[in-house]
């Protein structure tokens, strides 16, 4: 047994785990000359949730990002995660898109590609395999363990053999919710290597206090390479701590050779960079032992709550927990990975805050029982299948097989706003959002998410600064939505409030004059209005019948499906809304007529907000 390689997480799943991948390139590459000396067989620090941060909250562009990272590690491999034929993003595209894809992620700086599918479907791992070991890098199959009655280890036995015939150089078991136990990885791995003699890499989240020993009896049962975080962003939802692992493994027949003095020193940078992104942090990073019944991933956690707390209702958290494995259950039983976990995840949501199990259906929901996500690993329930998608056939192929060539299309669209292929892949991936990144690049207005100051910490566990602490103020016919994230400490009858005006940070100043007493309940949460836009924001009216169309969740318009005047009929579509990255449409509640529409695409709404009007036959 030759010793034992880890893959270092932290520039990628370790801060997308636990701090909603907000980590910004500024704070990664001071420390990439240690990371480049550690002896890592790999840094994964691309692809995953990185690249959407990137361009939706961080408003960097993810392949100055690679390129950057590249320079400064000259001598380690860079590692990026691909969703297979959904590449970073939440469909599926074309083969020609795929390709030209992994080429350029290989020409800026990719060495290991992990390939996965969420269904762990491998018709739709193939092209990018191919395209991978094209380029001449490393393709790393990775097989997205999950636990369910449709999932064994001959089940996984098989689809490692697959991949293997694909001509994958390694195999990863992609265990992304904390589902392995130590012994049931020590059966995986053996059975595996068995039957493909290939490389095998165990990646383990440690939410459920499982991933150190995981790992211990996978590199028992002949894995050669552990996928390990460092410890200023390991553990919780994230991974196994990489020094821990380094010392448990030292002396050994498996020892790593890393310095752990080193590894402490790259430690002790982290911990301070982290300070800097506390807004985003998780509640708690105790061990959870709900994920073995949720099976969520630790990714898909830290962004769930922060989603939640966006909607005002993080102490739903619990019954979205539970409604998850439902949800899962209903679908037939797909791993919960990146896009199913969303697809999971803002169902379960959905079925909660809605008041009613599936009473609205995501567009992704009704896609994935139509096939165009792959073949469900179990069976579908067919009641939820009629309610969703009616008597519509599912496909049997591999949904790409039905999209044509998409390159050209694509550089067509943004013309005029890309200068090289790079961009063209980026607006590939997110067409609304990567138009917007563009214009605000070519303009010079891109402005990251504000990070709150340290002094505003403190402040935010106390509520009762906060009353209200969100609204709209109108002056002068303009309207404002203001939300306070947080206070000072407070100087003599002077206090600092920290708070965002149209999403723009800002620090206010109040004097106090005079002083009046709140009593218990008076500051209560106002509901949020519309964001403000140039020029003025129109108010919208309360709803008051069914004719007034409106949504379950906070979000953002995608699509008006309708004009005043069109006659529409008791479950049309009217509004594609976009809520936790999820499209949604909006139906009718009534037949009639469309007599106004108080929104237009790119605007943000709220559930205490008419949408459409429609006057009801």
């Amino acid at each position: 047994m030759t010793k034992v390689h880890i893959s270092e997480l932290v520039l990628r799943d370790g801060h997308q785990s636990l701090i909603a991948t907000r980590m910004r390139t500024e704070d990664m590459l001071p420390i990439c000359g240690k990371l480049d000396r550690a002896g890592f067989w790999s840094l994964e620090a691309w692809g995953g949730a990185t690249f959407d941060a990137c361009v939706r909250f961080l408003k960097e562009d993810p392949w100055a990002r690679l390129k950057a990272l590249r320079r400064a590690l000259p001598n380690t491999r860079i590692n990026m995660l691909l969703r297979g034929q959904n590449l970073l993003g939440y469909r599926h595209y074309a083969d020609d898109v795929v390709r030209a894809f992994v080429q350029k992620s290989a020409d800026n700086g990719v060495d290991v590609f992990r390939v996965f599918d969420a269904m762990n479907d491998t018709r739709n791992m193939r092209v990018s395999i191919e395209a991978v070991k094209k380029a001449g890098k490393h393709a790393q199959g990775a097989i997205s363990y999950t636990v369910s009655p449709v999932h064994d280890i001959p089940y996984f036995v098989t689809m490692a053999q697959t991949l293997a015939e694909m001509g994958v150089d390694s195999i990863a078991i992609k265990d992304m919710a904390g589902l392995l136990t130590p012994y049931a990885a020590f059966d995986l791995v053996r059975a595996i290597k068995a039957a493909t003699n290939l490389p095998i890499n165990t990646h383990s989240h440690a939410t459920a206090g499982l991933s150190t020993m995981v790992h211990m009896k996978a590199v028992e049962a002949g894995a050669e390479m552990i996928d390990c975080c460092n410890s200023a962003f390991s553990e919780g939802a994230s991974h196994a701590t990489t020094e821990s692992m380094v010392a448990a493994l030292q002396g050994s027949a498996y020892d790593t050779g890393l310095d752990l003095p080193l590894l402490q020193e790259i430690a002790a940078y982290f911990r301070e960079v982290r300070k800097k992104y506390w807004q985003f942090e998780m509640d708690a990073r105790m061990v959870d032992t709900r994920i073995l019944v949720s099976q969520v991933p630790g990714g898909m956690i830290s962004n769930l709550t922060n989603q939640l707390k966006e909607q005002g209702a993080l102490s739903r958290m619990d019954d979205v927990m539970l409604e998850i494995p439902r949800v899962r259950e209903d679908l037939g039983y797909p791993p919960l990975v990146t896009p199913t976990s969303q697809i999971v995840g803002t169902q379960a949501v959905l079925n909660v805050l809605t008041g009613g199990r599936y009473k609205s259906v995501t567009n992704e929901v009704k896609n994935y029982l139509l096939g165009r996500y792959g073949a469900a690993p179990g069976k579908v329930n067919e009641q939820v299948r009629k309610l969703a998608v009616g008597n519509q056939d599912a496909i049997t192929c591999r949904p790409a097989d039905l999209i044509g060539d998409e390159i050209d299309r694509l550089r067509t669209e943004a013309e005029g706003l890309t200068k090289c292929d790079e961009d063209v892949l980026t607006y590939a991936m997110f067409p609304d959002l990567g138009r917007t990144f563009l214009q605000e690049r070519a303009a010079g207005r891109l402005t990251p998410e504000p990070l709150l100051p340290p002094e505003a910490r403190e402040a935010a566990a106390c509520p009762a600064f906060f009353a209200p602490s969100e609204f709209n103020v109108t002056l002068h016919g303009e309207t404002y939505h203001i939300r306070i994230s947080g206070t000072g400490h407070a100087g003599e009858n002077v206090r600092p409030f920290f708070v965002h005006v149209d999403g723009v940070s800002e620090e206010v100043r109040v004097e106090t004059l005079d002083e009046i007493e709140i009593t218990p309940g008076a500051g209560a949460r106002a509901s949020a209005g519309k964001k403000a836009a140039p020029g003025g924001a129109k108010a919208r009216p309360r709803p008051t019948h069914a004719g007034h169309v409106t949504t379950a969740m906070p979000g953002s318009i995608v699509d008006v499906l309708v004009k005043i005047g069109q006659k529409v009929k008791a479950g049309d579509g009217v509004l594609v809304i976009e809520a936790m990255k999820m499209e949604n449409e909006i139906q009718s509640a009534v037949t009639g007529t469309v007599v106004a529409i108080h929104v237009t695409k790119g605007d943000v709404v709220t559930p205490d907000q008419v949408l459409v009007e429609i006057q009801p036959e």
